[in-house]
């Protein structure tokens, strides 16, 4: 009798865990804070200074949400957010996530260049090991957009390798394979153009730029 209440009571601590990741999952999808940005938090945490990291994360991404939300005092919870960010970076810079979420509170801010730098360092060899190979894939499209946006438009083959890799890493990613084709079009490689914008409707049939450019350029 003691071995059966003493299994009933692990059950119930295991399902008050439960409800409790529950409880802060759905308080962070209300929040429209990323939920890839938190794939983390379901792992403890290997010491102090990696909890600490975690709770200042958590706050930037809060904020960064609501700065999202809040147009007219963007600027303000961005720049909240980058301390937080920061803060989480020198704890534990091996974690990514918080270098992806320096990266968005700088671009929210217009500082294009400074985000990008942002994102060098999650996808460096330091950190890059702390993210899922789509999570990589994604970091990876968010680089190539920063470098088309920005000055860096001119390193077209450094842009077309992080989309490659983007694709092969997440190819679920309807967004990568488009950029990819509109960077193929661009570099006058029509067939992988044409392949890479089929791929883009495959996933997403209503991509009504995808299917432009197919009849652009002469897809069959």
């Amino acid at each position: 009798m003691e071995q059966d209440e003493k299994q009933a009571m692990i059950r119930d601590i295991a399902l008050q865990v439960v409800l409790i990741l529950l409880a802060i999952l759905a308080f962070l999808a209300t929040h429209g804070v990323p939920q890839r940005l938190f794939a983390k938090l379901l792992h403890r945490p290997p010491n102090p200074r990696a909890v600490q990291a975690k709770r200042h994360f958590v706050t930037g991404a809060q904020l960064l949400a609501e700065a999202r939300r809040s147009p007219s005092n963007s600027a303000s919870l961005a720049k909240q957010a980058l301390a937080e960010a920061e803060s989480a970076i020198a704890l534990d810079p091996k974690d990514a996530a918080s270098h992806l979420l320096k990266s968005m509170a700088l671009d929210l801010q217009g500082f294009r260049g400074n985000a990008l730098e942002a994102l060098d360092a999650a996808l460096s060899p330091l950190a890059a090991g702390s993210l899922a190979d789509d999570e990589r894939g994604d970091a990876l499209l968010k680089r190539a957009e920063l470098k088309i946006k920005t000055s860096e438009r001119r390193r077209v083959d450094s842009v077309l390798a992080d989309l490659t890799e983007s694709v092969k890493l997440s190819p679920r990613n309807a967004k990568a394979w488009r950029m990819l084709g509109e960077c193929y079009e661009g570099n006058k490689m029509g067939e992988e153009a044409k392949k890479a914008y089929k791929e883009a409707l495959e996933l997403e049939p209503q991509l009504n730029v995808a299917q432009e450019a197919l009849n652009r350029l002469g897809s069959s």
